[in-house]
């Protein structure tokens, strides 16, 4: 399943996906972690966090997006990229590519080209055999030739006016033990047995593809429980408690995320990731605190949202219990973190994306007003908030500066899709584009 509400900080913002999160809990004197691969972090056994150290967001490198190809911006009625319109994109040897960023890009590519075959794309662009050509080569392309590849088997293509906006999700890791414990006693659960999925469409054409979450209370169904009734409660006995955190606001902002990791007191480390939502409607707390002026000037970032809780902990309660979404967990054992398409992604290379909009599996290219969001991403995941033409959700791994760049992320600019060539003419000559 994909890191479930995927935004580090629109999300937080909306109404709508590191190292230690957050690291203000860390006490000073805590023994550094060292990294033992890009997604992972060990610590050596120390005691649960004290006093809080506040790390603000890493701030950007401004730079100059590339102007948009002319074009009519989409129909407000556009549904599907098919629908919002398209025009050819700048020669791809053109685009400011680099190297790192195409190497792993490819990487990346590799591990979506057999599912990106086999799904249904949901934009209307392209079909599974039209990737084949270049899901062929990329499995036995030099990486050090990287570049050269996506020149040899992609042409761009602009969606709409091209219009592209950026934000950033991580995979947070957060003080937990397995087992209840004075200082470790938030429960972190599994899905619970009472929850139930109910597919409308079974009873009726018109409600196709749409589905509720509730339970069964005697003989109605009705809406699963809301945040504030699990906190208080109203959970046991029904849904199995996978691990503990110790700070509710941490394990708030995992569930935000999606997927995160334990660090254990043994030094040992948890991975855990979605399992299931309770199927309320997803609150962002971000854009409540800022309409009420709880937010100052620079505050409205993941790091600001967080300190502010942090330091009014009975209103901070509050405010995250209007986010009636709940979030359910399981243990990971495999590669992870997984994206919407079940495989893993790959920080500073993965995207999450509206697949009404940008084929999963597919590349593209941002042109932004920051130099870390410019470059080739690959989508393989999906977002809560992550709608429409040219909405993408970067993401940066896990440590100190992919949570420093997720949490401050916020970048406009110019994107255009990676399409097999030859697909916009097919596109062009079934249906013109005005």
């Amino acid at each position: 399943m994909r890191l479930w509400g995927a935004v580090a900080s629109a999300a937080l913002l909306s109404a709508c996906s590191g190292g230690i999160v957050p690291p203000e809990t860390a006490t000073a004197r805590a023994p550094a972690s060292t990294p033992a691969r890009p997604w992972e972090t060990v610590a050596r056994p120390r005691d649960l966090p004290e006093t809080p150290i506040h790390l603000p967001a890493r701030q950007p490198t401004p730079a100059t997006p590339l102007a948009a190809m002319p074009a009519f911006a989409a129909p407000a009625s556009a549904a599907t990229a098919a629908a919002s319109g398209r025009v050819a994109g700048p020669a791809l040897d053109t685009l400011p590519i680099t190297q790192e960023g195409a190497e792993r890009a490819l990487t990346a590519y590799r591990l979506s080209c057999g599912a990106l075959q086999r799904r249904t794309d949901g934009t209307g662009l392209t079909q599974g055999a039209n990737w084949a050509e270049s899901c062929r080569a990329a499995s036995t392309w030099p990486v050090r030739d990287a570049r050269n590849f996506f020149v040899r088997y992609f042409e761009t293509v602009q969606i709409g006016d091209g219009k592209a906006f950026a934000t950033g999700y991580y995979e947070p890791e957060i003080h937990g033990c397995r087992e209840r414990r004075a200082g470790c006693d938030v429960p972190i659960y599994g899905v619970p047995s009472d929850l139930i999925d109910v597919d409308l469409g079974l009873f009726s054409d018109d409600l196709k593809g749409k589905k509720i979450r509730g339970r069964v209370e005697g003989r109605s169904f009705v809406p699963y429980f809301d945040r504030t009734a699990i906190e208080d409660g109203r959970l046991h006995g029904r849904a199995p408690v996978i691990a503990y955190a110790n700070d509710p606001v941490e394990i708030f902002f995992l569930q935000v995320q999606g997927s995160g990791r334990l660090r254990l007191p043994d030094g040992g480390v948890m991975r855990i990731g979605y399992a299931g939502q309770n199927g309320r409607d997803y609150t962002g707390i971000g854009k409540l605190m800022r309409d009420r002026g709880l937010l100052g000037p620079g505050q409205a970032s993941m790091q600001g949202i967080m300190g502010y809780l942090r330091d009014h902990p009975e209103e901070g309660r509050a405010i995250m219990r209007e986010n009636k979404s709940f979030v359910f967990f399981k243990e990971l054992t495999g590669a992870g973190p997984l994206g919407a398409m079940g495989l893993p992604v790959t920080g500073w290379a993965s995207a999450a994306v509206d697949p009404k909009f940008v084929p999963l599996g597919a590349p593209a290219f941002l042109s932004m007003d920051r130099t870390d969001a410019t470059g080739l991403w690959v989508a393989q995941d999906t977002g809560g908030a992550i709608k429409g033409a040219n909405r993408f959700d970067t993401f940066w791994g896990a440590g100190d500066d992919a949570r420093a760049i997720a949490g401050g992320m916020s970048a406009r600019g110019t994107a255009w899709l990676l399409l097999p060539k030859g697909v916009l003419a097919r596109l062009t000559a079934a249906a013109p584009t005005p």
